[in-house]
C-alpha cells in the first residue's frame, strides 16, 4: 500500500480538524525541517521553537497552501520565513567557528563523525549556499521546489548548488578529506 501523500493528509486535517493528522506530518518532518531551520539560527532550542510556529501556522490553516507545490517546500518556507522574521537575514557561522557542544544535533541523527564533518563544514559556508546545498542533498528538493522555499529562480539556485559545492570540497580539503567530492 503506497504511502499516503503529505497533501492528502493536510488536506484532510483542513476539512476535518483531525489532529492525528497534523501529528503524522509532524512525525514525518520534525528531525529534518528543525535541522534546516538550525542553519538559520544556530541554536537547537530556537530551531526546535521555529518548528513548532511554522507547523503552528499550518495548524492555522490561514496561510494559503495552494498546492503549487509540495506541502513539505510550503512547510519549509513557511520555516524560512519566520527564521528570517525573527532572527534577521545574514545571520551564519563564522568560517573556521565550530558549533558548540550543547547546540550540535544529536549524533545519532548525523549517524557517523564523516557525516558530522560534512554537516560543521557546511555551517562554515554563506547561507545561501548552505541552504540550497542542504535542501537538495539532506531534503531532496527538486531546484523548483528549493526557488520556491529561498523566493530564488531556479537559475540562482543552480548557481548557489554549484558555488557551494565548490566551497563545500574547499573547506573539506582544508579540514584534510582529499578530493572530497560533495
Amino acid at each position: 500500500m503506497p504511502r499516503e501523500t503529505d497533501e492528502a493528509i493536510y488536506a484532510r486535517y483542513l476539512e476535518k480538524g483531525n489532529s492525528e493528522d497534523l501529528r503524522v506530518l509532524l512525525e514525518r518532518y520534525r528531525e529534518s525541517f528543525t535541522l534546516f531551520l538550525f542553519g538559520y539560527v544556530h541554536n537547537m532550542e530556537d530551531a526546535e521553537e521555529l518548528m513548532m510556529d511554522a507547523f503552528a501556522v499550518a495548524a492555522a490553516g490561514k496561510s494559503g497552501f495552494a498546492r503549487r507545490s509540495s506541502f513539505k517546500t510550503w512547510l519549509f518556507g513557511i520555516g524560512r520565513n519566520l527564521a528570517r522574521k525573527q532572527y534577521g537575514r545574514g545571520k551564519s557561522v563564522q568560517a573556521g567557528e565550530t558549533l558548540r557542544a550543547a547546540e550540535q544535533p544529536d549524533l545519532e541523527i548525523l549517524k557517523n563523525e564523516r557525516r558530522q564533518e560534512l554537516y560543521v563544514a557546511l555551517e562554515t559556508l554563506p547561507d545561501d549556499y548552505r541552504q540550497a546545498i542542504y535542501l537538495l542533498y539532506y531534503e531532496d528538493m527538486t531546484i523548483e521546489e528549493i526557488a520556491r522555499v529561498m523566493g530564488k529562480s531556479k537559475k540562482q539556485i543552480y548557481n548557489l548548488a554549484f558555488r557551494g559545492k565548490q566551497a563545500l570540497r574547499e573547506v573539506l580539503e582544508r579540514n584534510g578529506f582529499e578530493n572530497a567530492q560533495y
